[in-house]
């Protein structure tokens, strides 16, 4: 009877164990869902639901690296640097070998001018032979360098960016800002309008265009490519808001 009464108390200890398993795998597939969601609304640029979901996904799941590099994503899309850098930092931890969480890390580094620190990453990064899109990372160091008002070295990255993808146009974006800050105007046009033959509803490139001519006083040339970027950009992202502002200043 005794043998009896520990095979039932071990059985139904099994059958407990086993269903808080299953309860707790189910909680697990429910959290992912949810993460996958909150991606979902960040794609679709709705950052505030896309970080409810999320935060909702970390109660279950806090030590997922993926999660932690997409609420980071979700910070800098809020302006929330410091955030942001916490959860790629992390992603790290859980992940040493998570390039992605990494080229996001020195991202929020640059947007918080910790320039050292930017490089550091990026060119980890870019010098990653298993990492995908190193015009990423050769793009960022690019930046950081421009930043800095380092011209030339900045240049050498973009065009590194652009040998690997000729068409990316963060870099070239990056080249034509390097010719307006530098006051190269007539090399900034005939570059920009090369680069518009091969991308012309590239809305980044034309507000850079008509930074050129207002830096030339062309202000009716300035006011039309102001307007393109009105008719390729949604009315409110940050690039069309610069746009209603610049053509209110020149009307």
């Amino acid at each position: 009877m005794k043998n009896l009464f520990c095979l039932l108390f071990v059985f139904f200890f099994l059958i407990s164990c086993a269903s808080k398993n299953i309860n707790m795998e189910n909680k697990k597939e429910t959290a992912i869902a949810i993460q996958r969601v909150g991606e979902e609304y960040y794609n679709a640029g709705d950052y505030t639901a896309a970080l409810k979901n999320l935060l909702d996904a970390y109660k279950t799941i806090p030590n997922d690296p993926y999660l932690h590099n997409s609420l980071g994503l979700v910070y800098m899309a809020k302006d929330r640097y410091n955030l942001a850098e916490n959860h790629f930092k992390k992603a790290l931890e859980l992940k040493a070998d998570y390039v992605h969480a990494k080229n996001n890390l020195g991202a929020a580094y640059l947007r918080q001018e910790k320039w050292d620190l930017a490089i550091d990453c990026f060119k980890s990064v870019s010098e990653n032979l298993l990492y995908a899109t190193p015009e990423i990372p050769l793009s960022n160091l690019g930046w950081v360098y421009f930043h800095q008002k380092m011209y030339k070295k900045s240049k050498v990255y973009f065009k590194k960016s652009l040998e690997i993808r000729p068409d990316f146009l963060f870099s070239i974006h990056g080249i034509a800002s390097i010719y307006i800050e530098t006051g190269y105007l007539a090399q900034a046009i005939d570059f920009l309008h090369q680069a518009l033959k091969k991308n012309p509803d590239a809305a980044i490139l034309h507000s850079d265009l008509a930074k050129v001519y207002e830096a030339l006083k062309q202000f009716d040339n300035a006011k039309n490519s102001w307007n393109i970027v009105l008719k390729l950009e949604p009315e409110t992202s940050p690039l069309a808001r610069e746009a209603q502002k610049r053509l209110f200043e020149l009307n």
